[in-house]
Parts: C-alpha cells; structure tokens; sequence
C-alpha cells in the first residue's frame, strides 16, 4: 500500500500537474475574475519552475556535497549502487540508459582504481504496473557482458524503493555482523534519503554521490533571465526527494 500510496503522491506533486491543473481551470471556468487571477498564478509558477537561476539555488541547498577520491578510503569490500538509472527496450533488446546512469559510470570507474572489490547492485522495480523487468538482473547481465567477473556482483532484485533498497541489501550482507566496509553510490539529489535509510537499517558506511545538478551560482542571462523546459523536469525531482524525505522520516524509515 505504502508503494502505490507514494506513487500517486509523487504525481500529484509533480509541477507540470498544478500547471495543467490551472490552465484548465482557466480554459473552463466562467468567471472572468477567477480566471485572470488563475492565469497570474500559472503565468508566476510556470516562469518561477523554469528559471535555472532558482532551481540551481534549491537544488545546491538539498544535495549532499561531494566527495573527492582523495577523501575516500583507499579500499572498500562493497560499492552499493542504487538502481533508477534505466528502463529496458524488449523489442530491441536493448537498455536505455539515463541521466542518472552516472551512478554505474562512476561505480565502475570506482571499481577499476580498485577502490572497491564488489559491486552490489539493490533494486528490482520501481514501475508501478509492470514488476517483471528486474533492474539490478539487467544490470548483472551488462556487468557481465562488458567484462566485469561474476564473483565481483551482486545483486538485490525485490526491493521497489529506497527503504526496501536498504533492508534487504542488509539481510544480504548483514553489516552489523560482517566485518566489511561499504561505499553507498547513487545521485547528489538522492542520497540525503538513502543514506538515512541505509543508516537505519544498520550499516556504517561512506557516500560517493554522482550526477550532481547543481552548479556555480551565476548571473549569466543564460542562467538567470532565460527560462529552460528541462529546469521542470529538476523541480519534480527535487520536490520527489523533499517530500520523500519528509515521509520517510515519519515512517521512521530513516
């Protein structure tokens, strides 16, 4: 319940929702009064959702700093890569890969410099209908294929979000008994929410964030004054993790 409950909320939370809500409301209300207030609203929302300049602000406040190599340890037993990189083509047989698939870039880069032995890979699906197409099975299966050996992967395939993520990867590794030292990897604007709930559920760990959004504060016009489309898709992000966050910490997940 908890799953679908989340997902409906991140809909209803998504921006572009409230836009196509008002513009709506604009297009079929019969008062004038309304529909001019209406239409200030959604003309202030869509500039303010769009402007580089304050989304970079918001989203430089939320995202956990960066970690150079140089600060990690120089070994560590298990990178735990979080999934919600990807969505797999059955027609073509092919994944597609995005933005946040940093997160695989940087762990395998991790891997090579040996900074990490193993990686462990947690998260089934995250799709609300389809449950079949488990992600961390996929991205074994193109570990493999691209070389990496077998007894360097492992793989949490049930888990739909990130609480599961972090309870499960720990009856897998069971970290309060094992001796092992652990790396968590995933997105600059995720990790605030992960690492709360990897912690609750009992490992002691450091953080390597990837796909950072946020960037030098600037006053360029490009950045300050023009309004981006894609600066949309940021916020619905951003307020995802925020209320994600918030919800977790309720529920005690984190």
């Amino acid at each position: 319940m908890f799953f679908v409950l989340s997902k409906i909320l991140n809909f209803l939370l998504m921006p572009s929702v409230w836009l196509v809500i008002l513009f709506l409301l604009i297009i079929f209300l019969k008062n004038l009064r309304i529909r001019r207030r209406l239409f200030i609203v959604a003309a202030t929302l869509l500039l303010f959702f769009t402007n580089p300049f304050f989304s970079n602000l918001a989203m430089k406040a939320w995202e956990v700093k960066t970690t150079a190599k140089t600060e990690l340890k120089p070994h560590y037993d298990y990178g735990i890569l979080l999934t919600g990189m990807m969505s797999y083509d059955g027609k073509y047989d092919r994944i597609n890969f995005w933005r946040s698939s940093d997160r695989l870039l940087q762990t395998l880069d991790l891997y090579y410099d040996g900074t990490i032995e193993k990686i462990c890979i947690v998260g089934g699906s995250g799709d609300l209908l389809n449950q079949d197409e488990k992600e961390s099975v996929i991205l074994r299966d193109y570990l493999l294929h691209i070389g990496i050996p077998a007894d360097d992967i492992l793989i949490e395939s049930v888990s739909r979000n990130t609480r599961e993520n972090a309870v499960n990867a720990a009856r897998m590794l069971n970290p309060q008994s094992a001796q092992n030292s652990y790396l968590l990897i995933t997105s600059a604007f995720h990790m605030r929410r992960a690492a709360g709930c990897f912690r609750k559920a009992g490992f002691s760990f450091d953080v390597y964030v990837t796909d950072r959004y946020a960037g030098p504060v600037t006053l360029k016009p490009d950045r300050f004054i023009l309004p981006k489309a894609s600066v949309l898709q940021q916020w619905t992000l951003l307020i995802h993790e925020v209320a994600g966050y918030i919800i977790y910490r309720m529920a005690g997940y984190c």
